[in-house]
């Protein structure tokens, strides 16, 4: 974590904007010395002067590295996600326009690029932290996606019900030839191997593919657990399915990656795609420029938006979708509860205080996301398009690439 300069002038506006952004917020903050900020909603506390240096430094990564830092935390009796969803719901209004071009101007490009060698060390950054640390708040089927409830669903239940969907929708079946871009560890391969299919699934994570093999195993079905890119696999497949790793394949690789899955698509064949979306507006103003997610979380990492899904997947056409973005913040929450009441063991397995407060943060951060509604969550199904035109005009305000 990078300590921030210290810049009195950054620092005195950094409190000015504060001091703006609350008078319009149903949120209320204590300062340092014990001044409070605002009269409604859940109360952030501001317990050091540096969290101002951070934020007048870098606004969209310093108020992640304050927290981290223990800058500043939710009052007790509030809840992280509450604070944050106040933002979340106004982040676009918060910075006046005027200083958002000049905050473009001086905000640092995304910095890991997506080649074949930055998306191993990409993902290696996060999926390799450890199997034992994702087993600890995560289901028994180590489902790291959004689950999919209905009245009465346990997390489990919902995460299989999520896995079937997607299954259904790529049109899964007995003897079919199904690729998995994606293996996470192994559930859905495991849900269409039961199917009787026969299941290629690709990771770049050696400690997704060892786990994965194993539980595959032990769930008595078969399934090929491969090491590879997606932009080397050969064959033809019945069945693509993909659940959330197209956000971190990045903007410059969408078209790419979505050529890849129509060359490898038999005839008749379907896609089934699961995805976080964000608005085509937010995710152009903020493609080029490393936040804390891809600073801390995931490097290389963008979420799309369904115009940039739908422009990029030129050989394809959406036949099918399904929404379900409240449902991601109600699994964010249950893995964030698991999470800190794991925290002895999180710490026992040598992750210090300030990885638990950033891993805290990201878990809050997109819950916050989903439940002020910046963020969704859709499946699709996909189709090799019946005319392959050329799209010469990119759906929404201007160019994502």
């Amino acid at each position: 974590m990078i300590t921030p300069p210290h810049s009195p002038t950054r620092a005195a506006i950094a409190r000015q904007f504060l001091r703006r952004a609350v008078r319009d917020l149903p949120v209320t903050v204590r300062l340092p010395d014990g001044t409070r900020l605002g009269n409604a909603g859940p109360e952030l506390d501001i317990v050091s002067d540096t969290f101002f240096h951070r934020i007048g430094h870098d606004l969209r990564i310093g108020f992640g590295e304050a927290y981290m830092a223990g800058d500043w935390r939710a009052a007790p009796g509030c809840d992280l996600a509450d604070v944050l969803t106040v933002f979340a719901r106004q982040l676009t209004g918060l910075v006046p326009p005027v200083l958002q071009r000049f905050r473009r101007l001086v905000e640092p490009p995304i910095a890991n690029s997506n080649d074949r060698a930055g998306a191993r060390a990409n993902v290696a950054h996060h999926y390799d932290l450890s199997n034992e640390l994702f087993a600890l708040f995560l289901d028994p089927t180590m489902s790291y996606s959004s689950a999919m409830f209905v009245a009465g669903n346990t997390l489990e239940q919902a995460q299989r019900r999520k896995i079937d969907s997607i299954l259904d929708l790529a049109g899964v079946r007995a003897g079919a030839k199904v690729l998995e871009i994606g293996t996470g560890w192994g559930q859905l391969a495991i849900q269409a191997a039961a199917r009787g299919a026969d299941v290629r699934t690709i990771t770049l994570s050696a400690e997704q593919r060892d786990l994965a093999r194993r539980r595959i195993a032990a769930a008595g079905v078969h399934a090929e657990v491969e090491l590879c890119d997606y932009r080397d696999v050969r064959g033809r497949y019945d069945a693509i399915v993909s659940v959330e790793m197209i956000e971190a394949v990045g903007a410059r690789y969408w078209p790419t990656y979505f050529a890849t899955v129509d060359r490898l698509l038999a005839p008749g064949g379907r896609f089934g795609l699961q995805s976080i979306t964000m608005p085509h507006d937010r995710m152009l103003a903020t493609r080029h420029t490393q936040g804390w997610i891809q600073q801390y979380i995931f490097p290389g990492g963008l979420i799309p938006s369904i115009e940039a899904i739908t422009s990029s997947a030129r050989g394809l056409q959406i036949v099918e979708r399904r929404d379900f973005g409240p449902d991601y913040a109600r699994t964010l929450r249950l893995w964030r509860e698991r999470f800190t009441a794991h925290a002895d063991l999180v710490a026992g397995l040598g992750f210090d205080a300030v990885f638990r407060r950033m891993w805290e943060f990201y878990l809050a951060y997109s819950e916050a996301g989903f439940r002020s509604g910046y963020l969704g969550v859709s499946q699709f199904a996909m189709t090799p398009a019946t005319v392959r035109a050329t799209v010469s005009a990119r759906v929404g305000r201007g160019s994502w690439s």
